[in-house]
């Protein structure tokens, strides 16, 4: 949706505004870079700590976070588990998540995930539009008609539905955010930025850690 994208540039603006205070700050603090959910929401991870990452195949700063998100993954312990959820609401949401399941069914989303929004933010190849992404997808060699064929699948569609009732259940606002252990959330507008928002997810990562210990 039109608002969306409306976040999307306040974010960048209260990025380039607010970016260097989080960085004196040092240390995120509750109620500005982060927020407490209660009730916690369930997690679907067991042992590990469960972060959802909130996204849009057409949200540039999604697609500005993703090396940052890459290389955090690098780094965090093993007992974390990512899981990616798209929106569904925003202008040509529902074609990109059926797509982001599609990809995830197919065992394709390791391979060509950063490589979408990369194609379709940087050369511009419009791939919300599905003969544009059949195109991508068999230059890519995936088998197209196939994947056209699971992309309108009932599976995948229900994943769909699936996925935005989570959006929901975590009253997510905007994108890029990011849920950890169904117990805090955070986003790049209240992190200030992309590079900050990865910090913040450590932290709370890091909280999370120290709550399944007790």
């Amino acid at each position: 949706m039109k608002t969306l994208l409306a976040r999307v540039v306040a974010t960048l603006l209260l990025a380039a505004a607010c970016g260097a205070a989080f960085a004196q700050a040092g240390v995120p603090n509750v109620g500005r870079e982060y927020r407490v959910l209660n009730p916690p929401r369930p997690v679907t991870t067991g042992p590990r700590i469960e972060v959802i990452e909130f996204f849009y195949y057409g949200c540039p700063v999604c697609y500005e976070a993703q090396p940052h998100i890459a290389r955090w993954l690098m780094t965090t312990g093993s007992d974390v588990v990512l899981r990616r959820i798209p929106a569904t609401t925003a202008e040509s949401g529902e074609a990109f998540a059926l797509t982001f399941y599609a990809l995830e069914s197919a065992g394709l989303l390791a391979r060509l995930h950063w490589p979408l929004y990369d194609n379709h933010h940087f050369d511009d190849m419009r791939l919300h539009e599905e003969k544009n992404l059949l195109a991508w997808l068999g230059r890519s060699g995936v088998d197209a008609e196939r994947f056209r064929a699971l992309r309108n699948s009932a599976d995948v569609k229900a994943r769909v539905a699936a996925g935005q009732k989570v959006f929901e259940l975590y009253d997510v606002r905007g994108v890029p955010t990011f849920a950890v252990d169904g117990k805090y959330i955070t986003s790049a507008t209240m992190a200030r930025g992309v590079p900050q928002l990865m910090k913040v997810v450590e932290h709370l990562v890091g909280l999370a850690r120290t709550d399944r210990r007790r």
